[in-house]
């Protein structure tokens, strides 16, 4: 009966992002920079291979979770966290977390949304197809809008600048308060408390 006892009320905290040294500190990896933040702030190492994915197990704040990094690279992020989801028999609904890049909002800026469409994001996409469903909560980090005449592929895969690098260190960790809120059930609360703030 091992496994039951590893499954109780598990909550899984998934930060999209690329495999590999060469796409650190791109756009597209902000889900991974949250999920080293909150690793670091409760000491919780993501270092185990679990799947297709670097996962670490802990507690914060009175929840047991699990920090996951998928290593599917983003475009098949869903086959990583499905895998998980059916090994811990998780509610998507309840019991899922999903951290990744939104062009649409300012470098640094975090919206928290229950459910929604992926929104042109591959590795959402992957993951609702994966899932069956678009009902699970996600915190969107801002990484600014493509500029004109950019290829949308390269500027989610390049870097930060380094205002918007000050910004981002914000937005981490905005993100890592605003998933512990979530972890206490307080959804709702952390939607007003975090999805009003606007950065000029």
């Amino acid at each position: 009966m091992g496994r039951d006892k590893e499954v109780e009320n598990m909550i899984i905290i998934a930060g999209l992002g690329n495999p590999t040294k060469e796409y650190e500190g791109t756009r597209h990896n902000v889900g991974f920079q949250v999920i080293d933040k909150i690793a670091e702030k409760y000491n919780i190492a993501v270092d185990a291979k679990k799947g297709r994915a670097y996962v670490g197990k802990g507690i914060i704040e009175g929840q047991k979770v699990l920090l996951v990094k998928p290593q599917t690279y983003m475009n098949l992020s869903g086959e990583s966290i499905r895998e998980l989801v059916d090994y811990f028999k998780v509610d998507p609904k309840e019991e899922l977390l999903v951290i990744y890049d939104d062009i649409s909002l300012n470098p640094g800026q975090i919206r928290i949304r229950k459910k929604g469409s992926a929104g042109g994001h591959n590795g959402i996409k992957n993951i609702i197809a994966n899932l069956g469903t678009s009902v699970f909560p996600r915190i969107k980090v801002g990484v600014g809008e493509k500029p004109k005449g950019y290829d949308l592929a390269d500027y989610v895969l390049g870097k930060f600048s380094k205002e918007d690098r000050v910004l981002m260190e914000e937005g981490y960790d905005l993100a890592c308060e605003a998933s512990a809120l979530i972890l206490q059930g307080a959804i709702d609360q952390a939607m007003n408390e975090y999805n009003q703030k606007k950065k000029e």
